[in-house]
Order: structure tokens, then C-alpha cells, then sequence
């Protein structure tokens, strides 16, 4: 396994990859990484010929720094986990690799940069108000100009993602399409923990105990998807939010059922061809995310 820092030094290293007609696929990722990121490098092994993971804490898609602070930083430990996985790549850039100081200004002034869009009008619509959008003004900004950069860095065949951040994915699909990156974007089903809890690098953040409490997200989320067909959306959300206040250490911020394509809410399933279920809950500190697609 090859570790890079620098993009010149990467993208030469690329491009003597694809002289020799190799597929490459490609796994961003923040780091602090765990058996669902593993679970993405098999799936992107299984598919191509190289791969190619990223570990970068990307600071333009946190709206509050001492979250971006707080963020588990493992590289030596993520090297391993790779290693051991059969990763061939490791793109590993400091901030000042990926972000001009005027970039990085912009965000400290809370303007959201388009400079990615390398002049191309893209506009998210819907998909960026609703849920994660809602709660994290200019989240997926940030999440959709450093994915751009690192598809235009590494120029992979396919670029694997987890369904744990579903609006996310709906987010990347969007941005590859109007930016008309020649890219297969692959979504592979979540990885959880032996209660359910989705594997989150946040979940290191929870103590034993809270662990053990937030199994009562998915427990919730599968509820639903067993009750669907026998009760309204309304009640299904309705007796959402009661379980999940059986359990005082966790707060809602949200639970939604939503169109699988659009993600907007929906107020009966006759609406959808295909609906998931989201929920953003607050665990002491931490924030946790799930969702189950429903049909």
C-alpha cells in the first residue's frame, strides 16, 4: 500500500496506473475508520482493478468548529485497517493540499464558495433544504466541493458511498450528474453494530452505556418499516417520537419519511414509488444519523 500527500505526486502515480488500462476505484472518507469504510474498500476491490482511499477531515462542511475539533483524527490506525483490507492507495492531503487560504476565509465568513462548480451552473434544489440541510445550513456545500475536488484529483472509473448518510449520496448523484463527471457513483447498504446502532466514526464518541442506548434508533426505524403497510405516515412518525422519548438521553431532532429520489416528505405512501425512512437524533453530545429505505 502506497500513502500520498501530495496531489502531484498522486495523480502521477495515477496516471501510469491508467497508461496500463486499470480500473480505479475510488473511497473517500474522513478517517477514524471502521468495518462500515472496510465493508466500501471490498465492494470497490471486488469492482476495480486499483483503489484508491482518501482520509481527510474536511473542514468546510462543519458549521461548528468545535465539532470539526472533536473529530477523531486515527491515521496510523486507519493505515492498518487498509493495509489489511488490501487497499492499494492512501491519499492522505493536509488542509493546505486541498484549500487556498481564500477558500478557507470564505468559510470563516460563513459564504458558501462556488468555485467548484468551475463556472457550471449546479443547484441541488429541493434536496439540499430538507433534513441534514435544514439542520446544517451550508453542510452539503462543503461535502459537495470536496468531493469534487477529490473526484477531479484522483478521476476514478467508480466512487463508492455508504447509504448511512442517505441525503448525502442523493447529494454526490446530483453534483456528478450536472458536473458531468464521467463517474459510476455505487451506494453500498449500511454496516451496523451487533444492537443496530449504525456504524458511525461518531460512535467512538459514545460512552459504553450510550451505546447500548441508542440501539433504540434503528429498533425505531425497522419498526416502521415493519408497520408501513397497516398505518399512516403520521402515526408511523407519531409513535416514533414516543419511543424514542422512552429514552431521556436522547433528543430528536428529526424523523422523516421522505421519497427515496426527492427526499421530500411525504404525507401517504401512495405518494412514492420508493420511500425511506431518516431520523437525526441528539445522544449526549453526539449527533447520530440513520435510515431505512421502507420499499
Amino acid at each position: 500500500m502506497i500513502i500520498f500527500n501530495s496531489i502531484e505526486q498522486l495523480q502521477n502515480h495515477l496516471n501510469s496506473i491508467r497508461n496500463q488500462k486499470k480500473s480505479v476505484g475510488f473511497v473517500p472518507t474522513m478517517g477514524a475508520l471502521h468495518q462500515g469504510h472496510i465493508s466500501l474498500i471490498n465492494r470497490a476491490k471486488a469492482d476495480s482493478d486499483v483503489v484508491v482511499c482518501s482520509i481527510f477531515v474536511n473542514p468546510t462542511q462543519f458549521n461548528d468548529l468545535s465539532d470539526l475539533d472533536k473529530y477523531p483524527r486515527t491515521l496510523a490506525a486507519d493505515c492498518q485497517l487498509l493495509e489489511k483490507a488490501n487497499c492499494d492507495i492512501v491519499f492522505a492531503p493536509e488542509v493546505t493540499e486541498m484549500y487556498t487560504e481564500a477558500e478557507l476565509d470564505l468559510k470563516k465568513q460563513k459564504i458558501e464558495d462556488k468555485s467548484w462548480t468551475l463556472g457550471k451552473q449546479v443547484d441541488f434544489g429541493m434536496l439540499e433544504t430538507v433534513m441534514e440541510g435544514a439542520q446544517r445550513p451550508g453542510h452539503f456545500n462543503g461535502v459537495a466541493q470536496v468531493v469534487s475536488k477529490l473526484f477531479r484529483i484522483v478521476s476514478p472509473d467508480k466512487a463508492y458511498f455508504g447509504q448511512k448518510d442517505f441525503q448525502q449520496l442523493a447529494i454526490i448523484r446530483s453534483m456528478t450528474k450536472q458536473l458531468e463527471m464521467p463517474i459510476q457513483i455505487i451506494a453500498c447498504d449500511i454496516i451496523r453494530e451487533p444492537n443496530g446502532l449504525a456504524m458511525s466514526s461518531r460512535n467512538e464518541r459514545l460512552t459504553k452505556e450510550e451505546r447500548s442506548l441508542a440501539a433504540i434508533i434503528s429498533q425505531t426505524l425497522y419498526t416502521i418499516k415493519q408497520e408501513y403497510l397497516s398505518k399512516s405516515v403520521g402515526v408511523l412518525k407519531q409513535e416514533a417520537l414516543q419511543n424514542i422519548q422512552t429514552v431521556p438521553a436522547i433528543t430528536m431532532e428529526y424523523i422523516e419519511i421522505s421519497d427515496s429520489d426527492s427526499l421530500q416528505a411525504i404525507s401517504d405512501f401512495k405518494q412514492s414509488k420508493s420511500a425511506v425512512v431518516c431520523i437525526a437524533v441528539k445522544l449526549g453530545a453526539v449527533r447520530l444519523i440513520d435510515n431505512v429505505v421502507l420499499y
